[in-house]
C-alpha cells in the first residue's frame, strides 16, 4: 500500500515530458514507460475536460473496458453514474490542490469495489494540464503486497464471516486459510469479548460510522488467546468490512501487569490500599443505590514491630505473607482482602450482615491468636485487633469508612480480650477517639510549620531555706486561625498516637535555643532559676532519647544543674525499671528529676523508693481542698513527711489562694505552683 501512495506522489509531475498529445508514451523514457505499463497500479491520465490522454492495461482490466484506444473519450461517458460525485473532486484538483482525494466506488459490471485517488499534473509552463487517476481493487484485496504485508489484513462480510485473509493473519494465529475462510468471525473471539465485538460490527453494518477501532481476544489454533486491535473500514456499496489487525498481546500483558501492580501489594499478592479503595467505593455505591449491606474490617497485627525489630525485615515480610495465607483460607470467595498499611489489613465482606461479620472476625482473631510464627528457632505469638463498620446507605466515601474502621480498631487494641470493636455512631468512646484522631495531621502540620509556643509558670519557694525560683515550661499550640490551644486539647491525642516523642524533642531544642540566646551568662533572676521540662512516657521508653538529650545539652552548652525533667507518676510506674534507669542516667549528667501528680496512683508509696527523684509534685486534687477538707490536708501532710524522710523536696500543685499557701507553709511543703502564685505566661528572659 505504501507503494501505491508513493506512486501517486511521484505521478504528480510534468507528464508532458512522458506522454505526447496522442496519448502515446515517449520512447526516450523507457524506465517511466516500464513503470506505467508493468506497475501494479491502474493508471489513467485525463486533460482539463476530463477526456483520456492515456490509460494503462491495468486500468482497462480492472474496469472491464474492452476498448483498444480510449484516448479522447470522456471519463463521464465511461462512469456516468458517478458524475455528480466526481465533478466536485475534479474541480478542486484543477484549482491546483496537491491533496489526494479519495472515494469508494463500486463497479456494477464486475461487482468489484475500487478505490480512486486523484491528483493534478502539470504542463511544462507549470499550469495544470489535467488529472491523474490511479485505482486499485479494494474488494479483491489478495494482491502480492497484501500477502507480503507484516500486518494482519482481512476482509469480513457484513454478516460477520471471513472473506479474505493474508498470510500474516494465518501465521500469527496459527491457522491455515481453509480454517478461517467462510467461518464466522465471532466463533474465534473470546466469549467475554463477543458482545462488544458484535456491537462494533453492527455499528459499521448499519452505516452509523464508516470506520471503527476495537480490541478483543482471539483464539489461536493451539487454543491460547491473543489480544488483537482491529481497525475496520466499510468498503463500497456492498459494505464489505476491511480490517487491519495488530497483535497487541505483549503490550496488553505489560499493561495488565502494570495495572495489577498499581492495585496489588507486591509482597503478599493481595490488593493494596489503592486497589482496595476502588472495591470499597463500588460497595458504597451499591449500598446507596440498591440498599445492599457490606462490611469493612480494619485489622492491625499485634507485635509485628517487635518481631521485625528482633529478627529483621525478612522475618517481618515472611510473617505478613503467612498471616495473609491464614486470612485468605477463611474468607469467602467473593470477599476482598487487602494490605492497607505496614502491618494493617482491610477486608471487604460483600453481602454480609453485621452479625455475620462479627462471627467471621472472631474466627479470624482466634486463628491469628493460635498461630505461632517461627524464625531461626525462635517462636513468637501474634495477635490481631479488628475494627468493624457496616457499609450502608448513609456511608459517603472510602475515607470516612477507613477512618471509622481505624478508630474502632484502636478501641479494640485497648481491650485485654475479645479485641474486636464494632463502630457505632452513638459510641461515646469511639466518638472521643475519632475526635482525637483528627489531631494527628494537625499536630504534624504544627510541628512542620513551627506553630508550637513555649510558656512558663513560676514555682515559688515556701520556706526561707529555698531561695532559688523554679519555672515549669508549658506548651501551647497556635492553630490554623492563630488561636492558642491548650495542652488538654491535643496532648491526649499525641499520647495515644505516639506523637509525644516528636513534641518533646521540639520543646527541648526550642527551649535550649532560647535559653542559650537570651540567658546564658546573665545574672537576672530568671536566668538563675531552675527550669522544669515535661517528658512523656513514650520518650523515656525511646532508647535513642537519652542520646538526644546528651547531644542537645552539649550542643547548646546548657548547665545540666539548671534543668529538671518531670514525668508523671503514671508514666513512671508503667515501666518502672526503664524509668529508674533513665532517671539515674540523667542525674549522672547533673540534671534533676521531678515526679508529677504524686498520689494519683494507688501504689505511689510502694514505687517511690525505687525512683531516685529530687522533687515530688503533690497531686493538686488533694491540695486545692486542704483548707476545708481535713482528709486532704492529712494526705498532703503525709506525702510531705514522706518526702522529708526520703530527702525529696515537695511541690504543691493547684495553689490558688493565700489560704492554701498559708496551710502549705504550716505543713512544711517546700514549693508551691498555681494561679495563686503566678499564671502561665509566654517564655521570656528579661
Amino acid at each position: 500500500m505504501c507503494m501505491q501512495k508513493t506512486s501517486t506522489e511521484n505521478l504528480s509531475i510534468n507528464y508532458s515530458e512522458y506522454i505526447d498529445k496522442q496519448g502515446n508514451l515517449i520512447e526516450d523514457n523507457k524506465l517511466f514507460k516500464l513503470f506505467i505499463e508493468q506497475g501494479p497500479t491502474a493508471i489513467a491520465i485525463v486533460n482539463r475536460q476530463m477526456r483520456y490522454l492515456f490509460a494503462n492495461q491495468q486500468w482497462l482490466t480492472i474496469h472491464n473496458i474492452d476498448k483498444d484506444n480510449i484516448v479522447g473519450i470522456s471519463h463521464y461517458e465511461l462512469f456516468p453514474e458517478h458524475s455528480l460525485n466526481l465533478t466536485r473532486i475534479y474541480q478542486e484538483c484543477l484549482l491546483g490542490s496537491r491533496k489526494t482525494y479519495q472515494e469508494y466506488i463500486c463497479n456494477q459490471q464486475r461487482n468489484t469495489c475500487l478505490k480512486w485517488n486523484f491528483s493534478p499534473w502539470y504542463e511544462a509552463n507549470q499550469t495544470i494540464g489535467g488529472i491523474i487517476i490511479h485505482a486499485f481493487n479494494q474488494e479483491k484485496i489478495i494482491e502480492p503486497f497484501f500477502d507480503l504485508s507484516v500486518d494482519m489484513l482481512c476482509c469480513i462480510t457484513t454478516d460477520g464471516y471471513f472473506k479474505d485473509i493474508n498470510l500474516a493473519f494465518q501465521e500469527i494465529l496459527g491457522y491455515c486459510e481453509t480454517e478461517l475462510i467462510q467461518k464466522p468471525m465471532l466463533s474465534f473471539i473470546h466469549p467475554e469479548d463477543r458482545t462488544a465485538t458484535l456491537e462494533s460490527i453492527e455499528t459499521l453494518s448499519r452505516g452509523l460510522v464508516t470506520t471503527i477501532q476495537f480490541e478483543n481476544r482471539c483464539r489461536c489454533q493451539n487454543d491460547s488467546y491473543k489480544w488483537l486491535q482491529w481497525k475496520v473500514d466499510v468498503v463500497g456499496k456492498r459494505k464489505l468490512l476491511y480490517a487491519v489487525v495488530t497483535d497487541i498481546t505483549k503490550s496488553r500483558q505489560l499493561s495488565d501487569q502494570l495495572s495489577w501492580q498499581t492495585q496489588h501489594d507486591v509482597l503478599t499478592g493481595i490488593y493494596n490500599r489503592y486497589g482496595f479503595e476502588q472495591e470499597v467505593s463500588k460497595a458504597i455505591s451499591l449500598a446507596q443505590k440498591n440498599s445492599q449491606h457490606h462490611v469493612f474490617c480494619y485489622l492491625d497485627i499485634d507485635r509485628f514491630k517487635v518481631i521485625n525489630d528482633i529478627c529483621g525485615h525478612l522475618a517481618g515480610d515472611e510473617l505478613l505473607r503467612q498471616v495473609t495465607n491464614i486470612l485468605q483460607q477463611r474468607l469467602r470467595s467473593n470477599d476482598i482482602l487487602a494490605r492497607i498499611g505496614n502491618d494493617e489489613f482491610g477486608i471487604l465482606l460483600k453481602q454480609c450482615s453485621l452479625k455475620q461479620a462479627e462471627n467471621i472476625a472472631q474466627t479470624l482473631s482466634n486463628l491469628i491468636h493460635e498461630f505461632r510464627f517461627t524464625w531461626e528457632n525462635k517462636s513468637f505469638s501474634v495477635g490481631v485487633s479488628i475494627g468493624i463498620i457496616a457499609i450502608e446507605q448513609n456511608n459517603s466515601n472510602f475515607s470516612d469508612i477507613l477512618n471509622a474502621g481505624d478508630t474502632a480498631c484502636h478501641a479494640a487494641k485497648q481491650k485485654n480480650s475479645n479485641r474486636i470493636q464494632v463502630y457505632r455512631l452513638d459510641d461515646q468512646e469511639l466518638i472521643k477517639q475519632r475526635g482525637e484522631r483528627h489531631w494527628i495531621s494537625r499536630i504534624n502540620l504544627a510541628l512542620e510549620e513551627d506553630r508550637f509556643r513555649l510558656y512558663c509558670q513560676k514555682i515559688s519557694p515556701l520556706q526561707d531555706k529555698f531561695g532559688i525560683e523554679h519555672y515549669e515550661i508549658l506548651l501551647r499550640l497556635l492553630d490554623e486561625e492563630g488561636k492558642l490551644v491548650t495542652p488538654t486539647d491535643f496532648i491526649p491525642a499525641a499520647e495515644r498516637y505516639n506523637l509525644m516523642p516528636a513534641i518533646d524533642r521540639w520543646v527541648i531544642k526550642t527551649f535550649f535555643t532560647i535559653y542559650q540566646r537570651d540567658c546564658q551568662n546573665k545574672c537576672h533572676a530568671k536566668c538563675r532559676a531552675i527550669y522544669t521540662i515535661n517528658l512523656s512516657g513514650a520518650s523515656i521508653n525511646d532508647h535513642s532519647f537519652f542520646d538526644f538529650l546528651k547531644e542537645q545539652l552539649l550542643k547548646y552548652q546548657i548547665v545540666p544543674e539548671k534543668i529538671c525533667f518531670e514525668i508523671t507518676e503514671t508514666a513512671a510506674i508503667a515501666n518502672l525499671a526503664t524509668a529508674a534507669k533513665f532517671i539515674n542516667e540523667l542525674k549522672e549528667l547533673g540534671c534533676s528529676f521531678a515526679l508529677d501528680d504524686f498520689g494519683s496512683g494507688m501504689s505511689s508509696l510502694a514505687y517511690l523508693k525505687n525512683l531516685p527523684v529530687d522533687y515530688l509534685k503533690i497531686d493538686g486534687n488533694f491540695v486545692k481542698n486542704i483548707v476545708n477538707d481535713p482528709i486532704d490536708r492529712a494526705t498532703v501532710e503525709c506525702f510531705n513527711r514522706i518526702g522529708q524522710v526520703m530527702n525529696i523536696r515537695t511541690i504543691a500543685e493547684f495553689v490558688e489562694n493565700e489560704d492554701i499557701i498559708s496551710q502549705l507553709k504550716e505543713l512544711g511543703v517546700d514549693y508551691a505552683q498555681g494561679y495563686g502564685i503566678s499564671e502561665p505566661c509566654p517564655l521570656e528572659f528579661s
